[in-house]
């Protein structure tokens, strides 16, 4: 399976998460191939503000994001008046949810690890319920 496949798969996986949990969720067009749909998913709620969403997965412990990649997503989430959030998974672990602050900064790259990301991340009724 290629990596877009893999990622196409990973973002209908987590638009299921939002539609059992009664939130509209909606993956973008050409997400993470082109400069003019910088997030994966965009996702709202009657009462709720909107969010744009990053879905990333992993098998290994850290998960890499080019800093340029992360600043475009943060600058459309603003302009379109959405919270920018990171949601992660690594195999076993389920879904994890991050504000974009809590990346580490690698030097060339955005970096969270799965032990970041279990201590200060938080888990779909955690980040979205509350």
């Amino acid at each position: 399976m290629s990596n877009k496949a893999k990622g196409s798969r990973v973002e209908r996986e987590l638009l299921g998460v939002f539609s059992k949990n009664g939130w509209r969720a909606l993956r973008v067009a050409g997400s993470g191939v082109n400069d003019e749909s910088p997030c994966d998913v965009i996702v709202g709620k009657i009462g709720r503000r909107p969010c744009a969403i990053e879905a990333k997965s992993s098998k290994k412990n850290r998960i890499y994001i080019s800093k340029s990649q992360i600043e475009d997503f943060i600058l459309f989430a603003n302009m379109m008046g959405l919270q920018p959030i990171i949601a992660v998974r690594f195999n076993y672990e389920g879904w994890i949810f991050l504000d974009p602050s809590l990346l580490e900064n690698s030097g060339k790259n955005w970096v969270v690890s799965l032990e970041k990301a279990k201590g200060e991340g938080k888990r779909f009724g955690q980040f979205f319920e509350n």
